[in-house]
């Protein structure tokens, strides 16, 4: 007898009792319970959720006539347009696996991913069919591809003979039939990690991390039935945090949006009711700082979800004074997007506002459908204690955790190989059990053997008026062994000197950890808008070594 005992005797998984878990039948239960109600919306565009499920169904077919079956790659270069939509559903549906490709990227690197990723069709927005164009001229075996023609790009021209979007749905057929993967370990996504110090590592999804995950971010940003979602996210990013999925399996209406404005933002938010959108904090800065010009401030309340970078408590004092309702997040490519939230105690409402705003900036508490989460001791695994002081690596496990790197075994083992996915933030646990990322390892200031947090500092200068980005590394030096350095870039039409910030700084915290050294400058940034800040480092490392005072 087994472990399960009596209980497992003849009682074996069988068609009536399992079910492999995938996302894209949130789109049938939409269909069924909203079929009416607008699912997307795009310029002078509308699609119930009953006409939306049929372009996905068409799409279905028509890649499946093409030959695209499972485990086949199908890549998109395309912004927050209705096709991106329809991709999150038509490729899974025959198997295949969607891979959603950043339009910031240069040409090789795109190249880079349809071949390592061996994509056999490629769908591409007619705005950035020259990048692909030279992308795919250093391919030896190239894709189909597929062009999304958009009226308000370009009305008519020639395609280079590449096939047209709309006139490829015609050919697919309107009752085509789709079933879950044989084994929701299938593959589903794959997504590119940024690259900065060399080429992107591939992170691949499976099914069933796809569908759990889906459900996380839905119970803990919660979209009711109504709700209507502005895409300021990109959708190639994290496959948008799965919102493609979240949206739908509330009959959400999906607001897309070619590329963020903030005037027009609020524009969309009053004409068509927007109750959620997401974003990098950078975003939601661009949007304080245009309702602050504008003199906007929303007429019904906005949940804006926001991640990639712990939100300045000042930015998110500015967007509250708007109307926005702040979720920080935390995740990373391999946990699917997100995988944490700073969730809002009802006893927080009664401190006051810094104090309460200095909570809502940690990661917090892990989504209900992650598996184990902790701060510990990189050498051992072990917990740390919850004294938020001790630091420690963030590690996780669980079924949000991804399949791991395509054609990268090494990379795989050395992210997964301890049990645990090691994410390399280096963070503490507090009283309350909520997490504080401090630091990403490689970013830790270590000056005279004290631990210097570069995120410490950088929220220190977000709260100086005029600051309005900035980044603290490392600095070589010779007395400390490493000393803070900030690179700052300044509100437009604000003077303000290096000394200045210096002595701001040590108003404020312990003299050790003030930045020795302030350079102001335009910040360097990844196509995903992360700062890049090994070369930042370069840069610290070939100033001269005499300190600032």
């Amino acid at each position: 007898m087994n472990a399960n005992g009596i209980f497992d005797l003849g009682l074996d998984r069988r068609e009536a009792n399992y079910q492999s878990m995938t996302p894209v039948m949130f789109l049938d239960h939409a269909a069924l319970i909203h079929g009416d109600r607008t699912a997307v919306v795009y310029d002078d565009i509308r699609y119930s959720y009953r006409e939306f499920r049929l372009r996905c169904r068409l799409l279905a077919s028509s890649l499946s006539q093409l030959g695209v079956g499972i485990g086949d790659t199908v890549s998109v270069i395309a912004p927050n347009i209705p096709a991106m939509l329809e991709a999150h559903f038509g490729v899974p549906m025959v198997g295949a696996v969607l891979n959603t490709i950043n339009v910031r990227l240069d040409h090789q690197a795109v190249s880079f991913i349809l071949a390592h990723g061996e994509a056999k069709v490629l769908l591409v927005d007619v705005e950035y069919l020259p990048l692909a164009k030279k992308a795919l001229s250093a391919l030896r075996s190239r894709p189909i591809v597929i062009v999304i023609v958009d009226p308000s790009v370009i009305k008519e021209g020639s395609l280079d003979g590449f096939l047209d979007y709309e006139q490829l749905l015609v050919t697919g057929d309107p009752e085509f039939q789709w079933a879950p993967p044989e084994d929701e370990w299938q593959a589903i996504c794959l997504n590119y990690t940024s690259g900065t110090t060399g080429n992107p590592k591939g992170v691949v999804y499976h099914s069933r991390g796809a569908y759990l995950n889906t459900l996380g971010n839905a119970i803990v940003f919660g979209l009711p039935p109504g709700s209507v979602y502005l895409w300021t996210l990109p959708m190639f990013h994290c496959n948008g945090w799965l919102y493609p999925w979240v949206g739908t399996l509330f009959g959400a209406t999906h607001v897309c949006m070619r590329r963020i404005n903030p005037s027009e933002v609020f524009d969309i938010i009053a004409k068509e009711g927007v109750t959620h959108m997401c974003g990098a904090p950078i975003v939601l800065n661009m949007l304080a700082s245009e309702a602050n010009v504008r003199g906007i401030r929303l007429a019904n309340e906005v949940a804006f979800g926001t991640g990639g970078a712990p939100p300045p408590s000042s930015t998110i004092a500015r967007a509250e004074a708007v109307g926005f309702r702040v979720t920080h997040f935390y995740g990373m490519t391999e946990l699917y997007g997100n995988a944490t939230h700073c969730f809002m105690q009802p006893h927080w409402e009664d401190l006051s506002e810094d104090e309460r705003r200095r909570l809502m900036i940690r990661q917090g508490v892990p989504y209900p459908t992650i598996g184990e989460l902790r701060i510990a001791v990189p050498e051992t695994c072990e917990a740390v204690p919850s004294d938020g002081k001790t630091l420690g690596e963030l590690i996780i496990r669980g079924n949000t955790v991804m399949k791991g790197y395509l054609k990268n075994s090494a990379a795989t083992e050395e992210t997964l190989g301890t049990g645990w996915l090691r994410t390399g933030d280096l963070g503490v646990v507090h009283p309350d059990g909520y997490v504080e990322i401090r630091d990403r390892e490689k970013d830790i200031i270590i000056s005279g053997g004290e631990n210097i947090s570069s995120l410490e500092l950088e929220e220190l200068f977000h709260r100086h008026p005029a600051v309005l980005e900035v980044a603290v590394v490392a600095r070589q030096d010779d007395v400390w062994g490493e000393s803070p350095c900030a690179f700052i870039a300044l509100k437009p039409g604000v003077a303000v000197s290096d000394s200045d910030l210096i002595a701001w700084c040590r108003r404020h915290i312990s003299h050790y950890k003030v930045p020795k050294t302030v350079i102001f400058c335009d910040l360097p940034k990844t196509a995903t808008g992360k700062i890049l800040k090994y070369e930042l480092r370069q840069r610290a490392d070939a100033l001269a070594r005499s300190p600032v005072t």
